[in-house]
């Protein structure tokens, strides 16, 4: 696939698709449909996109948990429910507003970007650079360059980590950087840039979330800028590893795991299938 340069940089929304139903509206009818108030909760950030993907659960039997087949946004409208489904018996979502996002045509990618471990997916915001380029769902987070210079080094040494997991504890949600499964516990490695994770206030909400997450369980590690961007190779990593050991070495989902290679042959992952001694 040949990417036009003057798309690179442009934002791409990946959105869910749990239903048959919203399948077959994508690829018969080109649209897509988000609730205006979780849109305007979650997605503020980065909209509208410029482009919109699309990620199959495991109920979409014919691409289960894989990204294949994207679209150009080509116009965004907000609608009620009654105007997208008028043949629908009235209920209590009659009324719901929803973005309905329209697209030129289904395009499909050379190989489809996968779910390396089989994690429950909310929306994604990345670009349309990093969807042309990605193999695997962590590809795609567009967070901080901090969070990306650590990725590439999981990537590089084949420790398996998830991006942007969601985790509720109580009746809050909690965003990790990466989370490491391990087999006799849980990391969660967070990226900390110098002038937000700096400040008062932020520091209060780190130390309630750092409490939160190990009384349910996770190991906390935070590294600031200049860990990251200068002692990446003689203080991250091994920390990182230090932890992994300790806690038995990475427990991997190896069903998920041999699915992720064998879509992916030319790729070479040395570690992920031994154990860190």
């Amino acid at each position: 696939m040949q990417a036009n340069r003057s798309n690179i940089k442009e934002h791409l929304l990946v959105g869910i698709v749990n239903r048959v139903s919203d399948y077959k509206i994508i690829h018969n009818e080109f649209w897509y449909r988000i609730p205006v108030d979780k849109a305007d909760k979650m997605l503020k950030d980065r909209w509208p996109p410029k482009w919109i993907a699309f990620y199959y659960s495991s109920r979409i039997k014919k691409y289960p948990q894989m990204i294949l087949h994207y679209g150009k946004v080509s116009s965004i409208s907000i609608e009620s429910r009654k105007e997208l489904f008028p043949n629908e018996k009235i209920n209590y979502k009659t009324i719901r507003r929803y973005y309905k996002i329209s697209f030129e045509e289904v395009r499909t990618l050379p190989k489809p970007i996968l779910n390396r471990r089989f994690r429950k997916i909310v929306f994604i915001e990345s670009t349309f650079k990093k969807f042309i380029k990605a193999v695997e769902v962590n590809d795609l987070f567009d967070g901080s360059s901090l969070e990306d210079r650590l990725w590439a080094e999981f990537k590089r040494t084949g420790i398996s980590a998830e991006r942007q997991e969601a985790v509720k504890i109580d009746d809050k949600f909690y965003f990790l950087d990466f989370s490491i499964y391990c087999k006799k516990g849980k990391l969660d490695i967070e990226t900390d840039g110098d002038f937000w994770h700096h400040k008062p206030e932020r520091a209060l909400k780190d130390n309630v979330r750092n409490n939160d997450l190990t009384s349910n369980g996770w190991s906390v590690i935070r590294f600031d800028s200049f860990q990251i961007k200068e002692k990446m190779q003689t203080y991250c990593l091994p920390t990182i590893m230090t932890n992994v050991n300790k806690l038995g070495g990475i427990d991997f989902d190896e069903e998920s795991m041999k699915r992720f290679i064998e879509q992916n042959p030319g790729l070479s992952y040395p570690t992920y299938f031994e154990e860190y001694e």
